[in-house]
């Protein structure tokens, strides 16, 4: 008879069983459209999701305790808008709470499946997920194939502008502008890491003779008003607004020039 062991050692490779389990989900759940009305239906729980354009999956994210699923999406739905060459109706989701989170990269475990597969996320690592990148990537130039090259931010938009009187400030159209769209409008503060504008755009006053305008003209009337020393710049998936701004920009064009 064999000897029997009080220690016995078991190996089981839960990376790959997990794998399989979520990927057999994903194939057969259906997709919903990435809007609010959808989103609001997603516990803000631990998970992984797939985002997809014309039924083609394009993005494959996780989302941890501290950012969950809903707040993801969410984010995801507001990139989408106000953005050229994409139609937000044709955005659809999938997500799957996972309430054990192990160490293992299930975000990675699952972008590998889908290229094994030949079914490459083409805004995966493409600048889709990230936030704004700050004033030290603005001198950066943008790769032909990241996000924000292929779907620029939309300044012909018609955005409209409340006040109570014509006569506005120039830190006034910049904060409704900031308020209502869903890109980045960064602009000289007062001070670094402060939120309150430069004093400049605070004192520069601007006649609205028409309170729904397109973003371009409203920028324009900005810059029509300010002095020389200051420089709007339209990046492929931002605006800056700086005063004696001596940067090359190279993936930026000034408002002027539009």
């Amino acid at each position: 008879m064999p000897t029997l062991s009080h220690i016995e050692d078991l190996e089981f490779d839960l990376a790959t069983k997990l794998l399989e389990e979520l990927v057999n989900m994903f194939d057969n759940m259906p997709s919903a459209k990435l809007n609010e009305s959808n989103i609001d239906d997603v516990e803000d729980a631990q998970g992984v999701y797939q985002l997809f354009n014309n039924n083609e999956l394009v993005y494959i994210g996780k989302a941890d305790s501290k950012l969950g699923l809903k707040a993801r999406l969410l984010r995801h739905a507001k990139k989408i808008t106000c953005r050229k060459n994409i139609n937000t109706q044709n955005i659809t989701f999938k997500a799957i709470r996972v309430y054990v989170f192990t160490a293992m990269d299930l975000e990675q475990l699952l972008i590998n499946h889908y290229k094994n597969r030949n079914l490459s996320p083409d805004w995966q690592h493409s600048g889709f997920g990230s936030n704004d990148p700050g004033k030290e990537r603005d001198t950066t130039s943008v790769k032909a194939d990241s996000f924000d090259a292929l779907y620029p931010i939309d300044i012909d938009i018609n955005v409209t502008i409340e006040s109570e009187n014509n006569q506005v400030t120039a830190a006034y159209i910049l904060k409704k502008l900031k308020s209502k769209l869903n890109y980045n409008i960064r602009f000289e503060t007062i001070a670094p890491q402060r939120r309150a504008p430069h004093q400049d755009l605070e004192q520069t006053n601007i006649i609205l003779s028409q309170k729904t305008q397109s973003v371009k003209n409203f920028l324009k009337l900005i810059d029509n008003n300010l002095d020389s020393n200051w420089k709007i710049t339209i990046l492929p998936g931002y605006i800056i607004i700086y005063k004696n701004d001596k940067r090359k920009i190279p993936s930026g064009k000034d408002i002027g020039s539009l």
